[in-house]
């Protein structure tokens, strides 16, 4: 899957899935966890499973279920399966065998609905408890439907006792760490790096910073929760035209000689290296 850009999107609501359609988010996650109120959860289910047999206007679709920890994960397994999700979200995954666990889940519900073993992905969020960070070089081979690792800060704030997570230069060391620990993580994985929301609805220069930085460590993919943020982070996401122009020359040269390690273009020697993040902006442009 090729994606830049994941909106977040109530599950108990018609209406704002219907609205999310129509925006430039590449995939939208329907939340049946924080955004439904614990009352709410037994409906939301009945309406993420309409939404994702209904027309999805080219969006790819995940479900966050709630997490292992609350009961609740089997229950919206079971309900949001047959509808054929392109992914679950799981929250506060604390390392690989959580991971694999789930993947055992999809395998017997995928099995019951007739539906092909392994079609569904897995989007762990790997950093909302103190314990999951020891957990984050943990996915290399857990299971063949993983599809990224991402990284959370409101919850991780929880479990830490932090009074805050950032201040005027952005997140505070703790969850530096944890940012860094995951792309690391999703790295070592040949996993996608999902980099986490961005809270200030209404600052969109920092938005564009957060994304930018984001873009230049290593991440391919961000999580938003306002449709306002979409087309900063498309945009930031989005490899320009000089850059897919250099990752062409890059591959075709390779290709032309793969036998040589090391290049010459424009000037400037070129190894493998470069060729990996050549592939990776060819990647991300098809995205786009």
């Amino acid at each position: 899957m090729k994606i830049r850009s994941l909106l977040f999107v109530p599950g108990d609501s018609e209406r704002k899935f219907q609205r999310a359609l129509t925006s430039a988010a590449d995939a939208l996650i329907l939340d049946l966890e924080d955004s439904v109120a614990a009352d709410q959860k037994e409906g939301a289910r009945h309406t993420v499973r309409a939404s994702l047999e209904s027309d999805r206007n080219g969006k790819k679709l995940f479900v966050r279920v709630n997490a292992l920890d609350t009961g609740l994960t089997l229950g919206d397994l079971a309900a949001v399966v047959p509808g054929r999700p392109d992914g679950i979200m799981l929250p506060k995954c604390q390392n690989g065998e959580d991971a694999n666990q789930v993947s055992l889940y999809l395998d017997a519900f995928e099995s019951a609905a007739g539906i092909p073993l392994g079609t569904i992905r897995l989007l762990p969020i790997g950093t909302e408890t103190a314990a999951s960070i020891f957990g984050l070089g943990s996915y290399k081979g857990a299971t063949s439907r993983l599809w990224g690792l991402m990284w959370g800060a409101e919850d991780l704030a929880a479990t830490l006792g932090s009074t805050a997570n950032r201040d005027a230069q952005g997140f505070t060391e703790p969850y530096r760490m944890a940012r860094n620990l995951c792309l690391a993580g999703a790295a070592g994985a040949d996993l996608v790096p999902v980099d986490t929301v961005y809270t200030d609805i209404d600052n969109l220069e920092g938005l564009a910073k957060e994304c930018a930085e984001a873009r230049r460590d290593g991440f391919l993919a961000k999580a938003v929760i306002h449709p306002k943020h979409i087309e900063a982070v498309n945009e930031a996401f989005t490899p320009k035209p000089e850059e897919i122009e250099w990752a062409r020359k890059v591959v075709a040269a390779f290709k032309q000689d793969g036998a040589l390690g090391v290049i010459k273009i424009d000037g400037k020697m070129i190894d493998k290296p470069h060729l990996v993040s050549a592939e990776r902006i060819l990647s991300l442009a098809g995205a786009a």
